[in-house]
C-alpha cells in the first residue's frame, strides 16, 4: 500500500522544507485538499491553483500530484488545476453534476480523474462511472468536520469497490486505484491495507510535531509488514 500525506497539515509557513522532507524521505506522492468555504461542513478555506503550482514548481515533475476538490464548481474551474500543474483531479459525485463530462474534460486534457464519495454516500452512486475512473477515493471521515476519528463503518464499501474493480481489471477493463482518506495511522493502516487499499492518505499521522516524516513513515511501514 502507497502513502501519500495530506500537506493540509503542515505549516505553510515552511511548506517548502515540508514538501522536500517528504520526498527525501521516499514520498512520490502528494495530495492536495482544496476546501472553497462553501461545500465543506464547517466553511473552511485552504487553498488554490496559485499554491498548488508552487508545490509543483518545488517537487519536481517526477512527484504525483492529485487534488481533491471539496468544492462547488469542479466542472467549471478544473482546468485551473490542470494549469497548476496537477496530474491527477479528484472530485466528489456528492459535488458534480455530470461526472461523465468531466471525466472526458480531463482525459482530453491528458489528466487522470479520481471520484471521492462521502462516508454515507452509496457506492452505487460511484459504480455507473468506474470503469472509465483512474481512481476511487473513498472517505473515512466527513470532509471538513474537525475533531473526527476514523471510521471504520466504511470497510464495507472499500471492499466491495475492492470486488468490482477486480473484476473488471480480470475483464480486460481499467485498472482502477482505490484510495481512503481520512483518520489513518499507524495503528490502523494495516487493517485497510487488508481491505485491499492501493493508496493512504495520511496527514496529521506523518505531518506532525511528535516526529519527522521519515520517523512516521516508517512507523507506518512497520505495521503494514506485521
Amino acid at each position: 500500500m502507497e502513502i501519500t500525506p495530506s500537506i493540509l497539515t503542515a505549516d505553510f509557513c515552511r511548506l517548502g522544507e515540508t514538501v522536500d522532507e517528504a520526498i527525501d524521505s521516499g514520498i512520490n506522492w502528494l495530495h492536495m485538499d482544496v476546501m472553497d468555504g462553501n461545500w465543506v461542513v464547517n466553511r473552511t478555506i485552504t487553498f488554490g491553483p496559485a499554491l498548488i503550482k508552487s508545490v509543483r514548481k518545488r517537487a519536481g515533475p517526477e512527484v504525483f500530484i492529485d487534488c481533491h476538490l471539496m468544492i462547488t464548481n469542479a466542472e467549471e474551474t478544473w482546468d485551473q488545476y490542470v494549469e497548476a500543474g496537477v496530474d491527477m483531479v479528484i472530485a466528489h459525485i456528492e459535488a458534480v453534476d455530470d461526472f461523465p463530462k468531466l471525466i472526458s474534460n480531463l482525459h482530453e486534457a491528458g489528466k487522470m480523474v479520481g471520484c471521492v464519495l462521502n462516508p454515507d454516500t452509496p457506492t452505487d452512486d460511484v459504480m455507473g462511472i468506474l470503469s472509465d475512473l483512474d481512481l476511487v477515493l473513498v472517505m473515512s471521515v466527513v470532509p471538513g468536520k474537525g475533531g473526527q476519528s476514523f471510521m471504520p463503518e466504511v470497510e464495507q464499501k472499500v471492499r466491495d469497490f475492492r470486488r468490482a474493480i477486480d473484476l473488471q481489471i480480470d475483464e480486460g477493463g481499467k485498472k482502477t486505484k482505490l484510495m481512503i482518506d481520512g483518520g489513518i495511522k499507524d495503528h490502523n493502516a494495516a487493517m485497510v491495507s487488508e481491505w485491499g487499499i492501493d493508496i493512504a492518505v495520511v496527514g496529521s499521522g506523518l505531518i506532525n510535531s511528535k516526529g519527522s516524516i521519515s520517523e512516521n513513515l516508517r512507523s507506518i511501514a512497520k505495521s503494514l509488514e506485521k
